[in-house]
């Protein structure tokens, strides 16, 4: 059985923590929600060969500081966020993260395709190239193509075993709720 929790918090307001039951966003009374959910598609000898949804990622702190300093702050630029990197980390997602855990992915990440599938979700589609045989099982969305940069969101699943000259494209989608 699915279940959400609100809980109201002083100087925060209302928060929802809710289980990840892999599906779209859920619309959580009296307060706003991000729900984001990523898949995978394995592509070898430019054919597509296995998809995978792999449910929702965690949105990190520096990405949601990031969204509030941009809305002051006239040199950051959420738009930025379209960047896609790979990895081979094992340790599970968390809101502090900054990082990938074992980054695999080439030195520039793959800039994505952004788009607006319905209203109110941001998607974009990138993939990435891999040279040489790796387990990949982590996944995340930065501000800028060059290592370093803000993560926005991080995944850890199940490896997707490529090996030279394969491909994944990663499909992002954020749905946010709105509330207050």
């Amino acid at each position: 059985m699915f279940k959400s929790i609100i809980l109201k918090l002083p100087l925060i307001g209302r928060v929802a923590l809710v289980q990840d039951k892999g599906g779209e966003a859920d619309t959580f009374p009296g307060g706003i929600g991000f729900h984001s959910h990523l898949d995978a598609t394995l592509i070898r000898d430019g054919k597509a060969v296995a998809e995978y949804n792999l449910g929702s990622g965690v949105v990190t702190d520096a990405g949601v500081a990031f969204m509030a300093d941009d809305w002051v702050d006239a040199t950051q630029e959420i738009t930025n966020f379209n960047f896609h990197d790979s990895g081979t980390g094992i340790v599970a997602a968390a809101v502090g993260d900054t990082i990938l855990g074992t980054q695999a992915g080439p030195a520039t990440r793959a800039t994505g395709t952004k788009t607006n599938p319905t209203a109110p979700q941001v998607r974009s589609v990138g993939t990435i190239a891999y040279t040489t045989t790796l387990a990949i099982t982590e996944w995340g969305l930065f501000n800028q193509a060059a290592q370093g940069g803000t993560l926005w969101d991080r995944k850890v699943f199940t490896a997707i075993n490529v090996v030279n000259g394969d491909s994944i494209q990663f499909t992002y989608t954020l749905t946010i709720t709105s509330g207050g």
